[in-house]
């Protein structure tokens, strides 16, 4: 069946959060069964919606259902491009299935581009298993151009890169203050401007966890982290769930542990546990639904 003539059920859900209009916002499509939609009507939503990623929800088979299915097809799109990956829309995706359509299921598993993806129900919290991405030594000379838009280069400890995801990661010296930790301040178009080759598609800044750094009840962070993703059209992502499966594993050889507490300290900030288990990682976190409604299509 062609688009058009249909109602679909659209959903924004922060995701990372327990509180609406924090942690990282995306926008859950349920495509109903049996409606055929084109990648060109799945990014035009994704630009309608303008949030960092819609993702969509499909059915595996003609016997699937929202209610007590455990597997469906998940797709991200950002406002401009597909993208193979996202954590936060996935969190998201599968607390509209728990909480909205009150999926019967312990876990669900999603199909995607990146392989079969679990998200289990945990209490209020859901927790995402992922592949793990890992990172390898990049030339700080041809990532200069990159660091001195985001900040003094005599600050950058280390440079990695992840080949998976494209990934950079910059970690700042340990004595970074929240302040101008928290106060980095990009201009979207000139980052964008230092990477024509597509090999860089985001980058991650990350600071070991501090004393300055703490949850509203006290408690300190393994690390924290900013990403600035403009060649995806994203000048910075709230929470991102990818990205942490890159600072897994990075933070694992630092500290060589496998169970951190982090923080994304962004604007609207939010936080994740995270847990390694070989070649896997956990992400867990909690989501807000905020909006309901549907796109007439």
């Amino acid at each position: 069946m062609a688009d058009g003539g249909f109602d679909l059920p659209i959903y924004t859900v922060d995701a990372f959060t327990d509180e609406p209009f924090s942690g990282n916002p995306a926008a859950i499509c349920l495509v109903p069964h049996g409606k055929m939609m084109s990648d060109e009507t799945f990014q035009k939503i994704a630009a309608e919606m303008n949030l960092s990623e819609t993702a969509y929800i499909e059915h595996l088979s003609e016997n699937s259902n929202f209610a007590t299915s455990n597997e469906f097809k998940l797709r991200w799109f950002t406002p401009t491009n597909e993208v193979p990956l996202c954590g936060h829309a996935t969190l998201a995706s599968a607390a509209v299935l728990f909480f909205c359509s009150n999926n019967s299921s312990g876990a669900i598993t999603f199909r995607s581009k990146s392989g079969p993806l679990i998200a289990r129900r945990d209490g209020e919290s859901i927790t995402l298993d992922f592949p793990i991405n890992p990172v390898e030594p990049y030339d700080r000379t041809a990532a200069l151009s990159i660091i001195k838009e985001i900040c003094d280069p005599a600050l950058v400890s280390d440079v990695q890169y992840s080949p998976g995801t494209k990934k950079l990661l910059l970690r700042l010296e340990d004595n970074f203050s929240r302040e101008l930790f928290e106060g980095l301040c990009p201009d979207p178009r000139a980052l964008q401007a230092t990477d024509s080759t597509g090999k860089v598609k985001g980058v991650i800044v990350t600071v070991r966890g501090s004393s300055v750094f703490t949850d509203t009840s006290g408690q300190s962070f393994d690390f924290v982290s900013r990403y600035f993703a403009p060649w995806n059209g994203i000048p910075e992502d709230p929470v991102t769930g990818s990205a942490h499966t890159v600072l897994a594993d990075f933070w694992r050889k630092q500290m060589d542990k496998s169970e951190f507490y982090a923080r994304q300290c962004s604007k609207r900030g939010g936080d994740v546990k995270i847990k390694i288990m070989c070649d896997r990682v956990e992400l867990t976190g909690k989501a807000k639904v905020v909006l309901r409604g549907t796109f007439n299509m």
